[in-house]
């Protein structure tokens, strides 16, 4: 059995239904009993894919039977990634056969995870609905006016009455600029209430990959999908009512950075305390937080924070 990589001195986890710092051995613990558990990212961020791979790590050397569901990759492409799996074709095959630098940019930061995986026989999982569906959603003029051939890719029992989701994504889509005019906003909550249930429907499926007993999901998704216990953590929740779920966030710590395309289309918008407030539930169960420190604040021979 591997060891699983230790986790950066430099961080630490907080229960957050407790309020109070937990060791990562007790998290892990924790999760080890949870049949899915969210590890909620900000996609461009190296920091939380090492988070994850530590996740991946340890729980594999506990024991826990797991299946690792990506976001990252279209339910489509699931031959594909079968393929891959059972060793017919390498990584750098898998994403040209699938064209994956086209559909996620950042592709290569999920390489470390997916290899893990293959090498101890980790079923994998591709989560997401075809980007062109989703984004027939979304400008489209919502789920309504979808052409029938691409509405059958998508879930029959699509949930769109989530007002607390809705607000919620109100206001974080309010950042984008193609979000200013109010009448784009409901599309654009629809395709992301499409994606979810997409998501939902495949973790839920991935669990029962085996005859018999059932696999905990390891869902490396990005963080809006799951924070609240709303978007795809609802929807899982809807189809399996018994499941027990853990979703574990991460802090930016400001080293998100936006490509210049991203910061052309935003807004200088602050989504304040109060308004998060009126989700009236904890954003997750463990944070992984790393303190906002400069190179000069760090002790004389501390390891730069990647």
């Amino acid at each position: 059995m591997p060891r699983p990589h230790p986790p950066s001195p430099a961080e630490t986890w907080i229960d957050l239904r407790r309020g109070e710092e937990v060791t990562h051995e007790d998290v892990i613990t924790d999760l080890a009993g949870a049949g899915v558990i969210y590890a909620g990212e900000a996609h461009t961020l190296h920091r939380h894919h090492r988070v994850q791979l530590e996740l991946l790590q340890a729980l594999f050397a506990k024991g826990v039977p797991l299946v690792l569901c990506l976001e990252q990759l279209e339910a489509r492409d699931q031959p594909a990634v079968d393929r891959y799996h059972h060793r017919e074709i390498d990584f750098d095959q898998l994403a040209r056969d699938i064209d994956w630098p086209k559909k996620w940019s950042n592709y290569a930061d999920y390489r470390a995870l997916c290899e893990f995986a293959r090498q101890h026989r980790i079923p994998i999982r591709a989560l997401n609905a075809p980007a062109d569906v989703i984004r027939a959603v979304s400008r489209g003029g919502g789920l309504a006016k979808l052409p029938t051939e691409q509405r059958a890719l998508l879930p029959a029992d699509i949930l769109l009455d989530d007002p607390v989701y809705e607000r919620l994504m109100r206001l974080e889509l309010s950042v984008h600029m193609a979000a200013t005019d109010p009448a784009r906003l409901r599309p654009m909550f629809e395709a992301q209430a499409s994606r979810d249930e997409a998501m939902a429907e495949q973790i839920v499926a991935a669990r029962r990959v085996d005859a018999g007993a059932l696999r905990t999901a390891l869902v490396i998704i990005g963080a809006g999908h799951a924070r609240y216990g709303l978007g795809t953590a609802a929807r899982v929740r809807r189809r399996d009512p018994g499941i027990v779920e853990r979703i574990v966030l991460m802090t930016e710590s400001g080293q998100l950075q936006l490509s210049a395309a991203d910061r052309a289309a935003s807004r200088d918008i602050r989504i304040s305390h109060a308004d998060l407030r009126a989700v009236d539930q904890p954003p997750g169960d463990f944070l992984r937080l790393l303190p906002r420190r400069s190179a000069a604040e760090l002790p004389p021979g501390h390891p730069p924070i990647p």
